[in-house]
């Protein structure tokens, strides 16, 4: 039996599978709708598109490194319980591998990679779906090529990943200068690399906050603007060194800022470093979890 396109979305409105999906469910059941339905079923892909509404806030930041290409990659589940299981982390750390060998544009195009068996990963999602039967989603994804280094902390709770322009990388002490930037990096969350990355209207912004605030205090009342300028001035100093990654004072060593850290194991190495970009994620930042009450979830199960 012939199956058209309205054939396919209507599917897709019934069961909330993906595109793929359903059109392969009529293809194999001929375009019968009701038995493609059981077929999505019996697959566990409806119950699948069911459960991805709920909130997966939970899961592991993934971070690798492999012939010259860095990658970060968070993978989000709805329990804690699912995040520390051996078989969800096989499953993050082999989508950080498909990034890195496919280099795929977005999720879309990461979802229908294959890996070195064949399999795409929107399957190998599929197949972790059904050993959990929770929501799981690929939220995010950056590669960098080139000398890149990688750092997870607290078991994939925040990844890091910094790209450096060097010719150095090959030498002994590089990729561990390298980690001790990107652990500085998951320690103090810079927001910029250095201070020609702060946008304009950031800085405008600071700057109106801090002119707003010496207003409500007596005691900047009736100073010269001149002495305010120059005192917003000292303020963007301090923003700046707890903003930007450069700027700011290096952890290991308070006696210096990043940037001359970087800078001494260069001269040591007998080269040049310089940092390129950064990235870094942590778990579930951003995501709103559901607040539990499980007295008033068995007092609504009562009623």
């Amino acid at each position: 039996m012939a199956f058209t396109a309205k054939d396919v979305q209507a599917l897709r409105e019934k069961t909330g599978c993906g595109m793929m999906d359903c059109k392969k469910a009529l293809t194999e059941c001929d375009g019968n709708m009701d038995a493609a339905v059981d077929y999505l079923r019996e697959k566990g892909l409806a119950s699948q598109a069911k459960k991805a509404s709920r909130v997966a806030a939970e899961g592991t930041v993934v971070a690798l490194t492999k012939d010259g290409v860095g990658v970060v990659v968070e993978v989000n589940s709805e329990t804690d319980f699912v995040a520390s299981n051996d078989e969800f982390k096989t499953f993050a750390n082999k989508v950080a591998e498909v990034i890195a060998v496919a280099n795929p544009a977005d999720i879309d195009a990461l979802m229908a990679a294959k890996d070195e068996n064949g399999k795409t990963v929107d399957e190998l999602k599929q197949d972790i779906f059904l050993k959990f039967r929770e929501n799981m989603q690929i939220r995010r994804f950056i590669r960098f090529e080139g000398s890149v280094v990688s750092y997870v902390h607290a078991g994939g709770k925040i990844g890091v990943m910094v790209k450096f322009d060097t010719d150095v990388a090959d030498k002994d002490g590089f990729v561990a200068m390298g980690k001790n930037v990107a652990m500085q990096i998951a320690a103090m969350n810079p927001s910029y690399l250095d201070q020609a990355s702060v946008p304009a209207e950031v800085i405008e912004k600071e700057k109106a906050i801090m002119v707003a605030q010496m207003k409500e205090d007596p005691k900047m009342a009736g100073k010269p603007e001149q002495v305010l300028a120059k005192i917003v001035e000292g303020k963007m100093g301090k923003y700046y060194k707890e903003n930007c990654l450069v700027e700011q004072q290096y952890v290991i060593d308070g006696d210096l800022t990043v940037g001359k850290y970087v800078a001494s194991v260069a001269k040591e190495l007998g080269g040049e470093i310089k940092i390129a970009e950064f990235v870094r994620y942590e778990k579930g930042e951003g995501i709103q979890k559901k607040e539990e009450n499980f007295a008033e979830e068995i007092a609504n199960m009562v009623k």
